[in-house]
Order: C-alpha cells, then structure tokens, then sequence
C-alpha cells in the first residue's frame, strides 16, 4: 500500500515545474497522507561555498503561525535571569546542577538558551550539543540576558536553522493540518528573513532554489520570486 500511494503522490507533482507556493502547499494538503499530521518542510540550496566559514548562513525566525509543535525549552541561568525563565516556561532552569544532567546524557529538549554567565557550565557541552545543533549561540539568540523573551519566543514558534556542508537549509514551517495560507505565511517569513542572511562573499543567486515537502509526501519545486 506504502509504495502505491507513494506512486500516486508522485504523480500529482510535474517534475518539470516550479509551483507559485500557494499551489505548491495545496498538492501537499491534497495527497494522500499518513495517519498523523505531518510536518511541512521547506529545503533552500544557497548560492553560497559553504566550505568558508564566512559564507555559513545560520539564525532562527519567529514564523507567524508557529510550527504546531510545543518545544521543550531549557535555561541556564541563576538568580532574577532563572526566575525569569521559570515566569516565561522554560521546560527546566538550572546552571551548573542542569550541564551536570545534560553532561549525563539527558537529552530530553528541543532548545536551550543560556545566560551569558553561565556560558562556563555551557562551554564543556560544546562536543555534545554541538553536533545535535543543540549549543547556544549568540548568533540565534540563544546566549542572551533577555531570557524571558527568549523563552517565550521558542515557545511561540521561533525556529533556528544553519546550512549544511552543500548549501542547503531546511526547516519545519508547520503542520499539514494548518490552514494553506497559514502555511503560506510561514513560508513567506522564513525566506524574507533568509535573504537577509546573504553573505557579502556570496557570489551570483543566493536563493538558487527551493522545495516544500511533508513528512510522507514528495517534494514541490516552488519558483523563486
């Protein structure tokens, strides 16, 4: 059954074609989906060398509508920054008895932000955090002493993301079950904040191309505006 409706899905997109994106997010809501509300991907190869560390494009953006998935939010912090946290929901608030947990293997979150000072409990999780794009960072905003709106921030929907070693970016912008011009929406925000990311050594396009899939579903080219 898997493989026919795989073939059937397929079907419904021209290989050939780039989709306004509006169009593109109605042939993901109208194939046959899974028993679950799948997640909507947006993939964007960049017109960037990726090797030069000067041309990594890396951030986070507040999409509009959210993700439609509650992330697990933890702090390091201590003192009034802690309490902040707590007020704003953070998941778990702690500073060196919290990098003791994580240094553990307790992995359960999906975003952690730090107080600056506490950046010397965070520093020695670098070879943990970091290849699971877990690591705080000033850049997303992530070390920050406005810890409150960081946390509430996350938990309405804001999304990081950094390019691979290819120059592609990808990231969940929503739910199937969200409306289409929700989807649409989000879409839209992800990308005019992505243009704003472009590298001053990049050369030619930046944006040379992208797609949105669901979780099950095939990718759509969307044309570059």
């Amino acid at each position: 059954m898997g493989s026919k409706r795989h073939k059937e899905n397929q079907a419904l997109v021209d290989r050939s074609r780039e989709y306004e994106l509006e169009e593109a997010v109605q042939i993901l809501k109208s194939v046959c989906g899974a028993k679950f509300d799948e997640s909507i991907e947006v993939s964007v190869k960049l017109g960037i060398d990726a090797k030069k560390s000067d041309q990594n494009v890396r951030g986070a953006v507040v999409l509009p509508n959210g993700t439609g998935k509650a992330s697990r939010v933890i702090v390091f912090a201590e003192g009034p920054a802690a309490d902040e946290g707590k007020e704003a929901g953070a998941d778990e608030v702690g500073s060196e008895n919290l990098a003791k947990k994580v240094e553990g293997g307790w992995l359960d979150f999906d975003v952690a932000i730090a107080h600056p000072a506490c950046m010397k409990f965070v520093g020695k999780l670098g070879k943990l955090l970091g290849p699971r794009g877990l690591m705080p960072s000033p850049k997303a905003g992530t070390v920050t002493d406005k810890i409150g709106a960081a946390v509430k921030e996350y938990k309405a929907g804001k999304v990081e993301f950094r390019c691979d070693s290819a120059g592609n970016v990808r990231v969940a912008v929503g739910k199937l079950s969200f409306d289409g011009g929700k989807l649409s929406e989000n879409v839209t925000a992800f990308l005019e904040y992505l243009k704003g990311l472009r590298p001053s050594g990049a050369k030619g396009e930046f944006i040379r191309r992208i797609s949105v899939s669901s979780t099950m579903g095939p990718g759509v080219r969307v044309r570059v505006a």
